[in-house]
């Protein structure tokens, strides 16, 4: 048996190399193209990777609520709590803003008893955040009276509207 396997071997090797005799090309069953030619002798270089350029995370947008005022009053409604409580909370999450509370009234009146309005609703705003635990150091008040309104118009709707405390972040 085993001399069988031998002689077997043997003519396996033969086969092989008298078929591969030297000038000898074997021809694919299909020609490759000029082009898969060219492409197959170049050489290959792999791709370029660019570095990956880190994008510039903006901070997030610090945006304050307003907070509104009935007529003639600059004591905190319940629906100013609210606004209050959210402006709270972002400073808290923002220890390094600073803001200025800016007090402002509606056009009836004169200009001296606005301002000194708008300056009460100012303050009203700066004791409910101070005693939700913001730092008085980075809040400063300021009134306008009635002469920054937001809203023009000569009737309630419009007034009602320029009857607020404005928050501005003054440093980030």
């Amino acid at each position: 048996m085993r001399s069988i396997l031998v002689v077997l071997m043997g003519v396996l090797i033969l086969a092989f190399f008298w078929g591969c005799k030297s000038g000898t090309k074997i021809k694919p069953a299909i020609e490759p193209s000029q082009e898969e030619v060219k492409a197959a002798e170049e050489p290959v270089t792999p791709p370029v990777k660019e570095p990956e350029v880190q994008k510039e995370e903006k901070p997030a947008e610090i945006k304050l609520e307003p907070i509104y005022f009935d007529f003639d009053r600059y004591f905190i409604r319940e629906d100013a709590k609210k606004s209050l409580n959210q402006n709270a909370k972002i400073l808290k999450d923002n220890p390094q803003v600073k803001i200025r509370i800016e007090g402002n009234c509606d056009e009836r009146g004169t200009a001296e008893y606005n301002l000194a309005l708008g300056e009460k609703r100012a303050k009203a705003a700066w004791d409910y955040l101070v005693n939700l635990g913001i730092d008085s150091a980075r809040i400063t008040v300021i009134s306008y009276g009635k002469e920054k309104p937001l809203y023009p118009g000569h009737n309630e709707d419009a007034w009602s509207k320029n009857r607020r405390d404005d928050f501005m972040i003054v440093s980030k």
